[in-house]
């Protein structure tokens, strides 16, 4: 009889809510990493730099997958529909709120439908003018644009991109006109600035840091919290008298909705734990990108909460909608 009751309390435990012995063990085959870019993106090139280092602390093989598409929304769907059991995870990045923050029509809901894990780095962007424009300051700048009234282009990745929402955040806090001249990706919207055809570019801080050093253009200001440690001469927009304007943008590790806490704080951890690994840190050095490693998902959930927050003020300001 009693051990009927004890078997049937058993049942009863396994069956709430939120609690699984099958977690206990978790992960006990490979998980898949979905990234939400191309191949050699450079989110593409942190995840799998992390990739060994991840293995060895998880115990499983880590699949990695590009799912590219549709400003990272392709890869994103794929994993909002894929079973919440901690084997299909997104790496993805401020992309997604942006998109949201346009009004895109995607097939999920941000951030609802996800389970954010672990925030694994920012990219800080850094403006970079034309040498020609002979601006010395981001003072300068704002000033040629505010004499020429209007007569000022800048470059994008594309429309709706973080260099777009970065410009057009700048454009609302300086009260600057200028035109984006849309590419189809960083290295033309670096040329673009470089031949002389737009005015600045708010550039990822590995696009801009190779031409600004060897002056092929101008880095005024660095978009970040704190001065870059590889580029510790370049001021940041702070320092430059626009507080607040931190246009680095996330990239971290998502579930889809409803991953067991257990498993959630499991993935964290060992991202975590791998993040703080001197080897992987040097492998990530040239990147330009400022690994976290102290983030949680309650961390990971209020910074895309309050990051989507700005880029929706930026694109009502902006008038920025889907094409």
């Amino acid at each position: 009889m009693i051990f009927k009751i004890f078997k049937t309390i058993l049942i009863l435990i396994s069956a709430w809510p939120g609690i699984s012995f099958a977690q206990t063990d978790y992960p006990n085959k490979p998980i898949k990493v979905i990234i939400a870019w191309p191949p050699s993106s450079a989110i593409d090139t942190v995840m799998r730099r992390i990739t060994d280092a991840l293995k060895d602390e998880l115990g499983q093989s880590i699949v990695v997958e590009n799912k590219a598409g549709a400003a990272g929304a392709l890869g994103s769907a794929f994993v909002a529909n894929a079973p919440a059991d901690g084997y299909t995870l997104l790496f993805n990045s401020a992309a997604m709120n942006m998109l949201a923050a346009m009004g895109t029509q995607t097939p999920y809901k941000m951030p609802e439908a996800f389970t954010p894990i672990v925030h694994v780095f920012s990219s800080p962007m850094v403006l970079v003018s034309n040498p020609a424009l002979d601006v010395k300051t981001l003072q300068d700048l704002v000033a040629l644009a505010t004499a020429r009234q209007g007569n000022m282009f800048y470059s994008s990745t594309g429309h709706g991109g973080p260099s777009h929402f970065a410009a057009e955040l700048f454009r609302a806090r300086t009260g600057i006109k200028a035109t984006q001249v849309p590419t189809k990706g960083s290295p033309e919207a670096m040329l673009e600035l470089i031949a002389g055809r737009v005015d600045f570019y708010f550039a990822v801080a590995s696009t801009a840091l190779p031409p600004a050093r060897d002056g092929r253009v101008k880095a005024l200001a660095v978009a970040s919290k704190e001065r870059l440690a590889i580029a510790p001469d370049i001021p940041t927009m702070e320092e430059m008298g626009y507080p607040n304007f931190n246009a680095s943008y996330w990239n971290g590790i998502f579930a889809p909705k409803g991953l067991p806490q257990p498993i959630t704080d499991r993935l964290a951890l060992a991202f975590n734990k791998v993040l703080a690994k001197p080897e992987v840190q040097e492998k990530l050095l040239n990147t330009a990108n400022v690994l976290d490693g102290s983030s949680n998902p309650q961390k990971f959930m209020r910074l895309i909460r309050d990051d989507l927050q700005v880029w929706s003020d930026v694109a009502k300001f902006a008038k920025i909608k889907p094409e």
